[in-house]
């Protein structure tokens, strides 16, 4: 009887909780599809504010830049010259910094002086009228214009001068225009930056209802505020209920099935795996996280979350190490760059100052000069080091291929290296390849002869006697150049082998410190063996010694057999009255050139600028060599070598530049100079140079 009577109370009980449930999910489904309407509502009003912003940041670079443009005194000298150098040089080279497609400038009276435009417009004078009169009442303003190349954003500003900020107060001196072209990949950019698809329409549509999508209209008005088109952006909206009655009646009869389950598998599906999750929360019990990941639904995704929660930890601590390390080293590369910056600027200072203020023997007066000069060679080695380090950062190398006699280059590389060791105590050889390559190949020789110069002058520094030998092997059949530089010195801790590639890392000795550098060689090196398409691998001892190899792709150029060339010395030639040329702005340079030259029988003829240098070129025949600097006023070194050249095909022109990297040695050389000296000036490189170009019948034969 008891079991009678309990029996229907459970089913009362199951019966009566089914009947609050089923209400229950009833009132749920009318709060929801009331909540969908809203949420739809909502979001789009959201999204149509967030394109409307999204958009004014996307221009608001461009309004920056042409403010600053536009109140510019200098822009307002180039309407009333119309000095189109000045503009090339300046505004004409903003394309990029504006991402524009065109840029264009009138003068007060609206009339179209020059344009600067990217191959996709071709179209040259396009702007409005009316829109210059309203840039002399509101200053700015952007707008969008249909031409025959398409849809295009325009931002237009008056030229006023710098000191009317406002560009009202004074009269307007012109104006310029920024032009974008709303092309697909101004339109990809955009969807990237809005996430959404966008569609652009010339029809005055309204804004469209889609399930799962959610859309907002962006209009483009002309600069009379007349209809252009429409920006149509898309975006996937999934929280749209169209199916809930489905769902409401799927939900009711799983219930109902649900309810039967529980009775059975509650501890199994429920209990079990929530204690999982506790286990996790508490304590990050991997053993419960597995568990956990293996169990069914939604709770083995939780799994995996736990899993990946703990893996994110693990990595954040790691990246928190190297973060510090890398800190730490930054900071000690600094420290060193500072301390190798100092070193030879003291010596510098130093020396130089007892010379002006002390008085001293001839032989002191020339020991504190060499002093002077070697410190000034290794304060631009540092320079040049972080400058390619720079360019290596930021991805500006590029190999420059050309064909190569690879014997002579390494022949070259041994003679040049010897002359430089003839004081210390080390035996230093060329080992010649079992195989020699049997044609040229093709490679970049600069920054080849680099990588060699880098390995060996490391191998010079860190032995103090024994030997230094390098060589290569021809590697026919994995089509492979494999180069050796082994040296009987310092050596390196195999601790060190796998940071001695890194640029803010150095292996601290004594011998280190006391041959001082930043330790960029090596990472330079890799930097370019890896542009080369090749590797580089370290095998070290300390005490022993060092062996680097690495290896470049083998690329022949022709089917002809290779003639190794022979090193000829370049003997000092004395003057014999001839005309030089030096084309030079800065004065201190100048006295230099007078004061290494002072001493031979030279006519000296100076040009301040490129275009002084043209002229004397042009109306003295007597000229027989010129020095020209690359950067001066008016007229730099190459557009002056362009003038120059096919009037006086014959005459040698040779470049003096600061640059010194690898790229603008090429580009001097693509130019069209005979040579270039790099400054700081080295008067012997100098007197090589000319005597080179000064002795007719050699110069005949170059």
């Amino acid at each position: 009887m008891k079991v009678k009577k309990t029996f229907p109370k459970i089913l009362w009980l199951i019966f009566s909780s089914s009947i609050f449930f089923i209400l229950l999910y009833f009132a749920l489904f009318y709060y929801t599809k009331k909540a969908e309407k809203q949420v739809y509502t909502t979001t789009i009003e959201q999204f149509n504010n967030e394109v409307t912003k999204l958009l004014e940041v996307n221009s608001k670079p461009i309004l920056v830049a042409i403010k600053n443009d536009t109140n510019w005194d200098e822009f307002i000298n180039f309407i009333t010259t119309k000095d189109t150098n000045w503009y090339n040089e300046t505004i004409g080279t903003e394309l990029e910094i504006y991402e524009a497609d065109y840029l264009g400038v009138y003068d007060a009276d609206m009339n179209f002086i020059i344009r600067t435009p990217t191959p996709k417009i071709k179209t040259i004078d396009f702007i409005p009228k009316k829109e210059m009169e309203l840039l002399k009442k509101v200053g700015i303003n952007k707008f969008y214009l249909k031409i025959p190349e398409g849809i295009a954003e325009v931002t237009g500003a008056a030229i006023h001068a710098s000191n009317d900020p406002t560009k009202k107060k004074t009269p307007t001196s012109g104006f310029f225009f920024v032009v974008r072209l709303m092309d697909k990949k101004y339109i990809k950019n955009l969807e990237e930056l809005t996430s959404s698809s966008i569609i652009f329409t010339d029809k005055n549509v309204a804004l469209p209802i889609e399930n799962h999508k959610i859309s907002a209209l962006y209009t483009l008005r002309d600069s009379n505020n007349q209809f252009v088109g429409k920006l149509l952006f898309k975006r996937n909206f999934e929280v749209y209920f169209e199916n809930a009655l489905t769902i409401l009646f799927v939900i009711i009869v799983a219930f109902v099935i649900n309810l039967i389950v529980n009775l059975i598998y509650t501890r199994k599906l429920v209990y079990y795996p929530l204690d999982l999750v506790r286990r996790a929360l508490e304590s990050g019990n991997r053993r419960a996280i597995k568990e956990l990941k293996n169990t069914t639904g939604e709770f083995s995704y939780i799994g995996n979350l736990f899993e990946e929660n703990s893996n994110q930890k693990i990595e954040l601590i790691k990246a928190k190490i190297k973060a510090e390390e890398s800190d730490r080293l930054k900071s000690s590369f600094l420290a060193n760059l500072s301390h190798e910056i100092r070193t030879p600027m003291n010596a510098i200072n130093g020396f130089t100052e007892l010379l002006l203020n002390t008085e001293i023997s001839e032989a002191e007066k020339l020991e504190y000069l060499n002093v002077i000069e070697k410190s000034g060679r290794n304060l631009v080695g540092i320079i040049d080091d972080l400058i390619e380090m720079s360019k290596i950062d930021s991805n500006q190398l590029t190999p420059n291929l050309t064909v190569v006699n690879l014997e002579s280059c390494i022949n070259e590389l041994y003679e040049t290296v010897k002359v430089t060791i003839k004081n210390k105590d080390i035996d230093f050889k060329l080992i010649q390849p079992k195989t020699p390559a049997k044609f040229n190949i093709i490679t970049d020789d600069i920054k080849l002869k680099q990588v060699i110069i880098n390995l060996l002058t490391n191998a010079l520094k860190f032995t103090e006697r024994g030997s230094v030998t390098f060589g290569f092997e021809i590697d026919e059949e994995n089509e492979l150049i494999n180069f050796t530089v082994k040296d009987t010195g310092l050596g390196i801790d195999e601790d060190n082998h796998k940071n001695i590639f890194d640029r803010f890392k150095r292996v601290d000795s004594d011998i280190s410190i006391k041959v001082g550098g930043l330790g960029l060689g090596l990472a330079i090196s890799k930097a370019y063996i890896d542009l080369l398409g090749g590797t580089i691998t370290l095998d070290s001892k300390v005490g022993e010694g060092s062996t680097f190899y690495f290896s470049i792709p083998l690329k022949y150029s022709i089917v002809e057999h290779i003639t190794v060339k022979q090193i000829n010395d370049v003997e000092i030639q004395k003057s014999e009255g001839e005309t030089i040329l030096i084309a030079e702005d800065d004065n201190i340079n100048f006295l230099l050139f007078q004061k290494m030259m002072q001493n031979k029988n030279y006519k000296i003829i100076r040009a301040i600028n490129g275009q002084e240098a043209v002229d004397i070129c042009l109306n003295n025949p007597n000229i027989d060599l010129v020095l020209m600097d690359i950067k001066m006023p008016i007229m730099t070194g190459f557009e002056a070598m362009e003038q120059i050249r096919p009037i006086r095909p014959n005459l040698p022109i040779i470049a003096q530049t600061a640059y010194s990297s690898s790229e603008d040695k090429i580009k001097i050389e693509e130019a069209g100079f005979n040579g270039y000296l790099t400054k700081p000036l080295s008067r012997e490189n100098l007197f090589e140079m000319i005597n080179k170009y000064l002795d007719k019948e050699n110069y005949d034969e170059i």
